[in-house]
């Protein structure tokens, strides 16, 4: 089994690279392959099992687009045909059709799938996200400059049920394409939810391995879950305008 990890030395901007720390240990068997952004891109040329890429400033964004943008045929023939991507963060713009400065201009993304991004540097959004996916809750924390848009929700990856989606009025968060998973949640995305890693171990064929810390990892799944639950955690609606929202989500994690 073979996992890439896409210009770990500058797309690790919220510490992502937990997520591959733990499919590590997860799966110690695997052989983990670091792709500089200035080496060649494996996933293109040889079988690889699952791609991730991290969040990373919005100036390497165009870095990493001018990077795969002559690679794009091969992306998309690999997504069609079923190879496993996950990517954190604003990770996930980049396969998109554009992202747009503040000032109006644009930024052509793969157009891999019908996705665009609008930034506002002087708005941060910052807030909890509390998720369905495959019947299970999935949740994580989204900190970004930048909120998204497309033209329906059918390429939707998680279903909103506590906070912000895409955007403020969109009922899911990030993008699903094949097994390409996007989502702008952020951190230990994987060691924070179970039952979304055994997902994923699923589509790469291996089932049958048990978690790292299982125990632990779904007691504290539980745990985080009720707190995420509780009525106190309401995501306020933000006023209309251009600026991003930041609902006040208050979390008090138990000892």
């Amino acid at each position: 089994m073979k996992i890439e990890i896409l210009f770990p030395e500058v797309c690790n901007l919220f510490g992502d690279l937990g997520n591959i720390r733990y499919l590590e240990k997860v799966l110690p068997q695997a052989e983990f392959c670091s792709t500089p952004l200035c080496g060649d891109v494996r996933f293109v040329r040889e079988k690889v099992d699952l791609v991730y890429l991290g969040a990373m400033t919005e100036q390497t964004q165009e870095r990493v687009i001018q990077k795969l943008m002559p690679l794009r045929d091969d992306i998309s023939k690999e997504i069609d045909g079923g190879t496993v991507f996950l990517f954190t963060g604003n990770a996930l713009e980049i396969f998109g059709d554009y992202i747009e400065n503040e000032d109006g201009s644009r930024i052509d993304g793969l157009g891999l799938y019908r996705l665009h991004a609008k930034r506002d540097r002087q708005n941060r959004h910052n807030s909890a996200f509390l998720g369905e996916f495959d019947g299970n809750a999935v949740m994580g924390i989204k900190t970004q400059f930048s909120i998204s848009y497309t033209p329906d929700d059918s390429t939707g990856l998680f279903k909103v049920v506590k906070g912000v989606g895409l955007n403020r009025d969109a009922s899911t968060e990030g993008i699903r394409v094949h097994n390409f998973f996007g989502t702008y949640l952020l951190g230990p995305l994987l060691v924070q939810n179970p039952p979304f890693m055994r997902y994923l171990l699923r589509l790469i064929g291996a089932e049958n391995t048990p978690l790292a810390f299982e125990k632990e990892a779904d007691e504290a799944y539980a745990v985080r879950l009720e707190e995420y639950r509780d009525e106190a955690f309401v995501a306020e609606k933000a006023p209309e305008s251009n600026k991003l929202p930041i609902p006040k989500l208050p979390i008090r994690f138990k000892h």
